[in-house]
């Protein structure tokens, strides 16, 4: 059958055209079908008709043929049959349903006059009696064959012309032996006509008539011709058979005659023979009796000697018995030891795994410990870096008392000044200029030293924020390698920034008051213009008081310049902690990575199986689909099948009630 379906697709190539699948799928399936090709309710192309009218002429391996319901037009349906002319292995054609007509009707009636192996033709379903020329043509080929013994042309629309030309084709036919022309328009002359033709036609055995409007006589008369064919068909078959037994009992007789008579010669001649051949016989078994006693004499001595022989195999098979013997022992032996090493080395490799699930638990301890140092590490680094905070808040919280004692000093001269104002009044005018002067260089001074404690106080903010900024470097390396600890550290971070935001605006908010208390101190000394002349006496004090003013301010200079040294030499130490624990982080970065190579590797493992399992899922996917196709096919073959019958079913009852009413229906259709 793949023969079948290469060559189909061959065909098809040739004619330019694509073979379609279905068709392929059933000519691979003919040879599981038993010998049928079931092509029914696939819609053939004229390409395909084509291809297959050029294989059947060939001895396709198949008896019977279907092609019910495939929409053949009338050139497909010719190209089919052309090459089922000369096919002698298609026993059963069907053709039901295909709306067959003149050309269709031309095809099967030189179908039937060339064809010589076909026994079952059904029409059923066409309209072969539309067109008089075609199933007249249809009828001369009926005529001319004598092979067709089954016959179905129901609801082919025969009116009683048609029963004519076929009942003329009957009495010429001598092998047709059933004729269905159910749900046809035979009526009362067509049926007259196949009455006729029964007196002649002494073959056919069954003709169904129903529902075309034939009367009952008609069809009782019918019924008794066919009862009369089959009843000489009987005794035709009977006589025939008793004339063949007979002529074969005859024979038997003759031979058994001819047997005795030569029996007899031969016994004869057998009896001549044997006494002859019992003389010469007893003569020879003489001599042949002499000739054995010597061989029986010369056997016994063989025998003899063949005895000594098998008795000394017999010893040596056993020694070679009793050394495979132990042979088998030693080998049973080495095996017993191979076994022994065999599981002392499985053993050891048991063992060997259980030391390295232990190596390996014994890191994954080591690593939790690790991480727990350089979380302890981290906390003693904000810990650090809290105190430095604190150290800063101090040094600030020093800065704003020097400024609260500078500003307390300042009110006291200004009472000082209040009580001298009114000794120095005359003494003032003449130091006024000198006063505008000092006051300006203390004015200078006073910023001066303002600006140098607002860049220190910016630098020390810029390493803060330099120490924030690594600090926030070293979390983000930690936080990589400590997931679970993130959300805490944020909280941390977040928290410290608040408090340090807090912090600043209660500085930034010091630092307003104090350059309140600059603009009201200056506002002082705006009003002090007039009173600075009481101040000309005590202006060496002042200038003196400013002095031991500026040896206190290079006193917390220098503090603050040592301060600034410790921060460094600390600063440098956690540098080298942190490029320390950095060292141990890759460390153990490294470590991680074998650990995710051999995760990838069992991920990799993973999806080879789950595309193993996909791949399997698929096939089964395509073989429901495959079964979900049948199933499709078949639910349409079995609607297809109760269409038929419910047509069939409103086929008869019209017919019924037509018949029951009597409507017209049969005049209607011979007029027509």
């Amino acid at each position: 059958m793949e023969r079948l379906g290469e060559e189909y697709a061959r065909l098809c190539a040739a004619a330019g055209a694509a073979p379609q699948e279905a068709v392929l799928r059933r000519l691979r399936e003919a040879g599981a079908a038993r010998g049928r090709l079931d092509l029914a309710a696939q819609s053939l192309s004229l390409q395909t008709c084509s291809a297959l009218g050029r294989l059947l002429p060939a001895a396709a391996p198949f008896a019977a043929l279907a092609l019910g319901d495939c929409g053949l037009s009338e050139e497909g349906v010719r190209l089919l049959l052309h090459g089922l002319c000369s096919n002698s292995t298609v026993k059963s054609l069907d053709l039901k349903g295909n709306n067959l007509r003149t050309v269709g009707a031309q095809a099967l009636g030189k179908l039937l006059m060339q064809n010589k192996s076909i026994r079952s033709l059904t029409l059923e379903w066409n309209s072969l009696g539309m067109w008089e020329e075609g199933f007249s043509f249809f009828c001369q080929g009926l005529r001319a064959n004598n092979f067709l013994q089954h016959l179905d042309l129901r609801n082919n629309q025969i009116n009683h012309q048609g029963a004519g030309e076929l009942a003329m084709a009957l009495t010429r036919n001598s092998s047709l032996q059933e004729l269905d022309l159910r749900w046809n328009n035979i009526g009362l002359l067509g049926g007259r006509a196949l009455l006729n033709c029964l007196h002649s036609n002494k073959t056919l055995k069954r003709l169904e008539l129903a529902g075309n409007n034939v009367p009952g006589d008609i069809l009782k008369a019918v019924e008794q011709a066919l009862d009369h064919n089959q009843d000489r068909e009987a005794i035709l078959s009977e006589a025939q058979n008793q004339v063949n037994i007979l002529s074969k009992e005859v024979l038997s007789l003759k031979d058994e005659k001819n047997k005795q008579f030569m029996d007899f010669v031969d016994t004869v001649d057998k009896q001549k023979e044997e006494r002859a051949r019992s003389e010469k016989v007893s003569a020879a078994r003489v001599s042949q009796l002499q000739e054995a006693l010597d061989e029986q004499y010369s056997i016994m001595n063989s025998l003899k000697t063949k005895l000594q022989m098998t008795e000394a195999a017999l010893a040596l098979s056993e020694q070679k018995v009793h050394s495979l013997g132990e042979l088998l022992n030693a080998v049973k032996q080495e095996q017993n030891s191979v076994a022994e090493c065999h599981f002392r080395e499985l053993q050891q490799q048991k063992q060997e795994g259980a030391d390295r699930e232990g190596r390996l638990l014994h890191d994954l301890s080591a690593a939790s410990e690790k991480n727990l140092l350089l979380r302890n590490r981290v906390d003693e680094l904000e810990r650090k870096c809290k105190v430095q905070q604190d150290q800063l808040f101090q040094v600030k919280q020093d800065l704003t008392n020097t400024t609260a004692e500078l500003k307390l000093r300042a009110v006291e001269a200004e009472e000082r000044l209040e009580m001298e104002k009114r000794r120095f009044k005359q003494s003032l005018e003449d130091m006024e200029s000198l006063r505008v002067k000092e006051v300006d260089r203390m004015a200078q001074h006073m910023e001066a030293s303002e600006r140098s404690m607002h860049n220190r106080i910016q630098r020390l903010e810029a390493i803060r924020i330099s120490l924030e900024e690594e600090l926030s470097q070293v979390k983000a390396a930690a936080l990589t390698e400590r997931g679970q600890a993130e959300e805490e550290l944020v909280k941390v971070r977040s928290q410290a920034r608040l408090e340090e935001q807090q912090r600043l605006e209660h500085l930034e908010e010091k630092l307003r008051l104090m350059a309140e208390s600059r603009d009201e101190a200056q506002n002082c000394c705006l009003k002090q213009k007039e009173m600075v002349a009481e101040a000309q006496a005590k202006a060496k004090q002042l200038s003196l008081y400013a002095d031991g003013l500026k040896r206190r301010l290079d006193e917390l200079q220098q503090d603050l310049d040592s301060k600034e040294e410790e921060k460094v030499t600390e600063l440098n130490k956690v540098k080298v902690e942190l490029q320390e624990k950095i060292g141990h982080l890759e460390a153990e970065r490294t470590a991680q990575d074998g650990l995710r190579e051999k995760i990838a590797a069992l991920e990799r493992q993973l999806k080879a199986l789950s595309s193993n399992h996909r791949e399997a899922l698929l096939d089964k996917e395509g073989e429901i689909s495959l079964l979900l196709e049948k199933l499709r096919m078949k639910e349409a073959e079995i609607s297809r099948m109760r269409e038929e019958e419910a047509q069939r079913a409103s086929f008869l009852q019209n017919a019924i009630m037509a018949y029951v009413q009597g409507s017209p229906l049969g005049t209607h259709g011979s007029r027509r």
